[in-house]
């Protein structure tokens, strides 16, 4: 799996920093406050099974199956999780693409024997891309992209001390500004969206820390993000169509939208710290 490969790489990096900053330094006064930067890896969390959801009589309510004029379900032809490769499910799915990603951070920390407690804000990009694709009778294809912009977010950790390093835990709160796209080889009706979204969402993990001076620490982070409310939406117009377009039928158009409006991620980055 892509995340673990991740994980074991990010791992051995850390090995070879962790073994010289024991060796230089016996410090382990972690009191104050730091600022930093991260690089690393987020993979997205496993979105298999993931639909388009309808609704056809703009009630707000999604759920609604799209039918024709004959009565038969237009998206009966499925779904994949991915960018469409063509109009047909045959054609196949695009995968979704993991990035780098970037992250300055700045906290500060207080300590009591070997325990220590702190807070943390960050802020970065990544640049994960997530699509969904539905496919209608047509045949056509309807693509639902979404793409992080950037995130900030703002934790407590608490941790304990072993000598040189510092084995911790960390959760709080997250946002991201999304930016959501739409595709389609349906050319016949007009389609609106609202592009940028913003989402709330929580980020838990843990990682270790460990001197490499008397001012600088390096680390391993493990983060799971979950954004909980992507509010993206596709609403579907008449165009050119006629009357007894599926879309048209029951309210003279439709709205639409990903099942799964949760956008989550796991993150493995190596941090480098400077503290004051």
């Amino acid at each position: 799996m892509k995340f673990t490969k991740s994980l074991a790489i990010s791992a051995a990096s850390f090995g070879l920093f962790a073994a010289p900053a024991m060796a230089q330094t016996g410090s382990n006064d972690w009191q104050g406050g730091y600022i930093g930067a991260s690089v690393g890896a987020h993979i997205q969390g496993s979105d298999k099974g993931e639909t388009v959801l309808f609704d056809t009589n703009r009630d707000g309510t999604f759920g609604d199956t799209v039918r024709n004029a004959a009565g038969a379900d237009a998206f009966s032809p499925g779904f994949c999780n991915g960018a469409a490769n063509g109009r047909t499910p045959a054609e196949g799915c695009a995968k979704d693409k993991d990035k780098i990603a970037f992250t300055v951070r700045a906290g500060y920390d207080m300590q009591n024997g070997n325990m220590v407690y702190g807070v943390v804000v960050d802020a970065g990009t990544s640049e994960t891309r997530d699509s969904v694709s539905a496919f209608s009778i047509t045949p056509a294809f309807y693509t639902l992209t979404r793409e992080i912009d950037y995130t900030v977010g703002a934790r407590v950790r608490a941790g304990y001390v072993a000598g040189p390093a510092l084995l911790y835990a960390t959760g709080g709160v997250a946002y991201a500004r999304i930016d959501n796209s739409f595709t389609t080889s349906n050319t016949a009706n007009s389609f609106a969206d609202n592009g940028k979204t913003g989402s709330f969402g929580y980020s838990v993990g843990g990682g270790a820390e460990a001197k490499i001076a008397q001012n600088v620490s390096v680390g391993l982070e493990y983060l799971y993000t979950n954004f909980t409310k992507d509010n993206y939406r596709v609403n579907v117009g008449p165009g050119t169509a006629a009357a007894t377009n599926p879309f048209l039928l029951v309210s003279g158009g439709t709205d639409f939208r990903r099942s799964d409006k949760d956008f989550d991620s796991h993150g493995v980055k190596l941090n480098l710290n400077f503290r004051f």
